[in-house]
């Protein structure tokens, strides 16, 4: 007696990577989600390399990472991919305060974020 198997969460032709604790809120992360969602791997890569924003750093290497899983775990043609999903979640938020005038307090919030990417295989056009 058991459990029972649990269903795959990917289908056969999908690979993911999960960034977790990535410093920026979930508000900024996901303008560069949504900038990569439904690009081609190699597309995406380039607009994160050079994209402006400190956080891209992190979301490139979250998406490598979905990529060297789809290649090395599941057999994929990298050159067929495409980012599928992109999304952001909150993960904790720092709480921490700083003196102000007059004996009173402003509250400074750091938020985390959590980002998950899934790359999949586009289906061969013949």
């Amino acid at each position: 007696m058991g459990k029972p198997k649990a269903e795959p969460r990917l289908a056969e032709d999908e690979a993911m990577a999960f960034g977790r604790l990535i410093r920026s809120s979930p508000r900024k992360l996901n303008l560069l989600a949504q900038a990569i969602r439904g690009k081609s791997a190699t597309a995406a890569l380039a607009e994160l390399s050079f994209s402006p924003r400190r956080v891209a750093g992190d979301v490139k290497k979250v998406l490598q990472s979905a990529i060297a899983n789809a290649e090395n775990n599941h057999q994929m043609d990298v050159d067929s991919l495409y980012v599928a999903e992109a999304f952001v979640g909150k993960s904790l938020v720092m709480k921490r305060f700083r003196a102000r005038a007059r004996g009173r307090v402003g509250r400074l919030q750091k938020p985390w974020s959590n980002l998950t990417v899934i790359v999949r295989e586009r289906a061969e056009m013949d």
